[in-house]
């Protein structure tokens, strides 16, 4: 594969959703982490590890809230 068939192809948003929930529980496979260093950037996974972070403490919170309510 040449450089710019490479940099052509970007993660589409459920890919990327796929691999940040895959990685975060860890179970991603080595076909899609080498798809994700293929053709994802580092800053969109960076961005999406910190929004799924926020998103998981923020659900923690609200199924405490929840619960001791």
């Amino acid at each position: 594969m040449n450089e710019p068939e490479k940099q052509e192809r970007t993660l589409t948003f459920w890919e990327m959703l796929g691999s940040t929930f895959a990685a975060a529980i860890g179970v991603q496979s080595s076909k899609n982490r080498t798809r994700d260093f293929t053709y994802g950037s580092p800053v969109r996974f960076i961005i999406a590890g910190v929004a799924f972070a926020i998103s998981l403490v923020v659900g923690l919170i609200i199924l405490a809230n929840a619960i001791a309510s």
